[in-house]
C-alpha cells in the first residue's frame, strides 16, 4: 500500500458494504485503486496508509460517521452535494470505480465545484435521530387511522371525522359496536399504542430542549413555532454562525426558487427544495398556521395576506412559502443575538439588525 503524501486526493465512492477508493497523485496520475469493506477496521488502516491525503467522498448514508472518523485522524475531507456533482450520476458508463475517479478528478481541479457540506456532530445527529423517529411514528399512525376509515367505510361505517389523531383510538372503541371493532381492532390498539409512544417522545423532546438546547426555548417565544420545529431547526442549522447573515438561511433550506436564466429568458422557477426535507416541511406547517385563524396578529401574517391577495392563481402556495422563509430568517436571526426578544410588529431598526445578523 502506498504512502500518500499531502499532495494526493483520494476519491471514495461510498458503498453500504464496500467502498471503491481511487488515488491521485499531485500530477493528476492514477497511483491506486482499492476496495475497503466497510468497518472502522479497515478504514482506519486505510488512513494509517495514506497520512495527510485529501479524500473526497459523496453526501449520503455512511457519509457522516465516515468524514467523521476521518477528519479526527487528521485528514481534510471534503463531502461533495449529490445535487450538485451531476457528471457522476448523468453518464451512460456509471459505475463504482468511475464515481471515485471523478470524485478524485473534481476535487483536485476546483473542490468548490463540489459544493461541499459540512456534516453534523455526532451528538446533533443522535438527537436528530429521536425528531425523526417521532417522525416516523406519526407517520405510521396516520397510514393505519385512514386504513380503518377506508376499510369500514366500504362497509357503510363511518367514524367521526372531528376527532383528532391523538384521540381516534379511543373515540373509535366507543363509537363501533362490538362486531364492527373486531374487523379492527389490532389496527385500533396499534394506533393507541403509537399514540402512547409518541407522547414519550415528546416528554423526551420537552426534556432535551430544557436541558441540553435552551437556546430553542428562545424560538418557542414565535407564535407556531413547537418544540419539534425549535429543536429541528437548531439541531439542523447547528451553528448560528453557519450564516453570513440570517437571509442566507432561505436557500439553504430550498425555500427561493431556482433560476433559469440566459440572455434576455429569465423563465420563473419553483423552489430549489435543497436542504433538509423534513426541517421544509416544519417551517411550512408553521407558515399555515400564521397565516391561518389562529395565527395572532403579526406583521408577518400581514405580509403573507398581502401575497396570498395578490390576485395570481398561485398566490396562496407562494405566501406559505414566502412565510416559511421568513419564519427562518426570523428564528435564525433571534438565535444570533442573544439580546433579541421577538416582535410581532418590528420596528425599522430592529428589522434591519435582524437582517444583518
Amino acid at each position: 500500500m502506498n504512502t500518500a503524501k499531502n499532495t494526493h486526493t483520494i476519491g471514495i465512492d461510498l458503498g453500504d458494504k464496500s467502498h471503491e477508493t481511487c488515488t491521485l497523485n499531485a500530477e493528476g496520475e492514477i497511483i491506486e485503486r482499492t476496495t475497503l469493506l466497510n468497518n472502522q477496521p479497515e478504514l482506519i488502516r486505510f488512513s494509517k496508509a495514506n497520512r495527510g491525503a485529501t479524500l473526497i467522498m459523496e453526501a449520503g448514508c455512511h457519509s457522516p460517521w465516515i468524514s467523521r472518523l476521518f477528519n479526527q485522524r487528521g485528514h481534510k475531507v471534503v463531502v461533495a452535494n449529490p445535487r450538485k456533482v451531476r457528471a457522476i450520476y448523468q453518464t451512460d458508463n456509471k459505475n463504482d470505480e468511475r464515481d471515485a475517479l471523478l470524485l478524485a478528478r473534481i476535487g483536485r481541479f476546483d473542490r468548490n465545484l463540489l459544493y461541499g457540506i459540512e456534516h453534523k456532530s455526532e451528538a446533533h445527529q443522535r438527537a436528530l435521530k429521536i425528531i425523526e423517529a417521532r417522525d416516523a411514528l406519526v407517520s405510521a399512525r396516520v397510514k393505519l387511522v385512514n386504513h380503518v376509515r377506508g376499510s369500514l367505510k366500504s362497509l357503510g361505517i363511518f367514524l367521526p371525522s372531528g376527532c383528532s389523531t391523538e384521540a381516534f383510538a379511543r373515540k373509535a372503541t366507543e363509537h363501533l359496536e362490538a362486531v364492527d371493532y373486531a374487523l379492527v381492532a389490532p389496527v385500533i390498539e396499534s394506533i393507541g399504542h403509537l399514540s402512547e409512544l409518541i407522547k414519550a417522545e415528546d416528554k423526551h423532546i420537552d426534556t432535551m430542549i430544557a436541558e441540553d438546547y435552551p437556546v430553542a426555548q428562545k424560538l418557542l417565544t414565535i407564535p407556531g413555532v413547537g418544540p419539534i420545529t425549535a429543536l429541528s431547526f437548531v439541531l439542523i442549522i447547528g451553528s448560528p454562525d453557519r450564516f453570513a447573515t440570517a437571509r442566507d438561511v432561505g436557500p439553504f433550506l430550498g425555500l427561493v426558487p431556482g433560476r433559469d436564466q440566459s440572455g434576455d429568458v429569465d423563465k420563473p422557477m419553483r423552489i430549489t427544495k435543497a436542504g433538509n426535507r423534513m426541517m421544509r416541511r416544519l417551517l411550512v406547517s408553521c407558515a399555515q398556521y400564521t397565516l391561518g385563524h389562529f395565527g395572532p396578529p403579526s406583521a408577518l401574517k400581514e405580509a403573507g395576506e398581502r401575497k396570498a391577495n395578490s390576485g395570481a392563481k398561485i398566490a396562496k402556495k407562494k405566501a406559505v412559502v414566502m412565510t416559511a422563509r421568513k419564519l427562518a430568517v426570523m428564528m435564525l436571526a433571534l438565535w444570533k443575538d442573544p439580546n433579541s426578544e421577538y416582535e410581532p410588529f418590528p420596528t425599522k431598526s430592529s428589522q434591519q439588525r435582524a437582517i444583518t445578523a
